[in-house]
C-alpha cells in the first residue's frame, strides 16, 4: 500500500512540474479515436515539440491545486489527455485543433496558456492564429509600405517631369 502511494506522489509530482514548466497546456477528451488515431495525433504532437500524456483525473486535480490552477479540475472529468509543451505557446493548440478538425471524437476541454486558464473558445481562437513567422512578416509589410509608397510616388513625379521636359 505504501509503493502505491509513493508511486502516485511521484506522478502528482511529475504532473506538478510539468504545469508549472509548460507554456501551454491543453486538455482533451480522446473518446472515440481508435490507436492509430491516438499514434498519428502523439506523432503530429511530439514533431511539435509538444508531449502528449493521459494521468488519473484525481492526480491532475491534486497538481493543479499545487501550481494554482484548480479551476482547471471541473474540465478534469472523464478520459483527459493533456498536452504539454514548454517551448512555443501555441503549437499543442495548433496541432490539437488542426487535428480535431479532421477527426470530430477529439473535442478540446480548456487550456492553460501563459499561465491563465483559457476556455475551449480562446485555445481554437490562439491556434488559429499566424506563426510568430508570419506575424513577422505581416508587421514588416505594414511598416515596408509607408517607403514602398513615397518611393512610387517619387518615380511617378519624376517619369512626370521627363515626359513633360521631351
Amino acid at each position: 500500500m505504501n509503493a502505491a502511494i509513493e508511486r502516485k506522489a511521484a506522478q502528482v509530482a511529475e504532473i506538478t512540474a510539468k504545469l508549472k514548466d509548460s507554456k501551454s497546456t491543453v486538455l482533451v477528451d480522446y473518446r472515440g479515436l481508435n490507436v492509430a488515431e491516438v499514434t498519428e495525433l502523439r506523432k503530429q504532437l511530439r514533431e511539435a515539440g509538444c508531449e502528449f500524456k493521459v494521468y488519473k483525473n484525481t492526480l491532475s486535480r491534486r497538481a493543479a491545486e499545487e501550481t494554482g490552477f484548480g479551476e482547471i479540475n471541473e474540465f478534469l472529468v472523464g478520459p483527459t489527455a493533456i498536452a504539454f509543451n514548454s517551448e512555443d505557446a501555441v503549437a499543442s493548440a495548433k496541432v490539437l485543433n488542426d487535428f480535431a478538425k479532421t477527426h470530430e471524437a477529439l473535442e478540446i476541454k480548456a487550456g492553460i496558456i501563459e499561465g491563465n486558464i483559457t476556455p475551449v473558445d480562446e485555445v481554437k481562437a490562439i491556434a488559429e492564429l499566424p506563426s510568430r513567422e508570419g506575424l513577422l512578416s505581416m508587421l514588416l509589410s505594414v511598416l515596408q509600405a509607408p517607403m514602398r509608397n513615397f518611393a512610387l510616388a517619387t518615380k511617378a513625379v519624376a517619369e512626370q517631369k521627363e515626359e513633360q521636359g521631351a
